[in-house]
């Protein structure tokens, strides 16, 4: 999706590819929009994780159909085709998965490069913006639509100071496939 990127997304097959900084700031103007429309910071929170939420359920078909992978068998599996293979199919930057719970349950997406907030300093008043939190709604609803029920939340930000960007994602539930329709045999 964007132009340039980390050795670590040439595994990603090709999409078509915008200019890096038209996306950015574009998604910077939605952000201030919505902050502008709303006004109320954790609102606005809410909306860029819905939108990205109704992104994820869309942008898995694509990432399945063109990215040649086999079933994850498990949590874990699936964190590693996140962080490996989607964000930099759809991002062109990848992730490192860290801190796993002892129930496999429970893990860390660690990112040290964040196209969204590149140009973006968030001033005082603006400290409880999850200006990225876009991305998490992604990956809830992409989790979803193969199944995983699954709640995602930032615990550190570049933009406030820390040394990276941290998603926390949590398996909720795990739910077999269903199907509309019964085997014959």
């Amino acid at each position: 999706m964007l132009r340039g990127g980390p050795a670590g997304a040439r595994n990603a097959p090709s999409l078509e590819q915008i200019n890096a900084e038209v996306f950015t700031l574009t998604y910077g103007s939605i952000v201030r929009q919505l902050i502008s429309d709303f006004e109320d910071i954790e609102e606005v929170n809410k909306q860029l994780e819905q939108m990205g939420y109704n992104m994820g359920i869309r942008l898995v078909d694509e990432f399945l159909a063109k990215a040649k992978i086999t079933r994850c068998s498990s949590f874990r599996d699936t964190a590693d085709v996140v962080a490996k293979q989607a964000l930099p199919m759809f991002l062109n930057v990848s992730a490192n998965v860290a801190n796993w719970n002892p129930d496999q349950t429970e893990c860390s997406l660690i990112l040290t490069d964040n196209p969204l907030a590149d140009f973006v300093e968030l001033p005082e008043e603006y400290r409880e913006l999850k200006y990225c939190n876009v991305l998490a709604g992604v990956v809830r609803g992409a989790l979803e639509m193969v199944n995983m029920e699954v709640e995602c939340r930032w615990v550190s930000d570049m933009l406030k100071g820390d040394d990276c960007y941290e998603l926390r994602i949590k398996l909720n539930e795990h739910r077999d496939e269903r199907f509309p329709f019964k085997d014959d045999d």
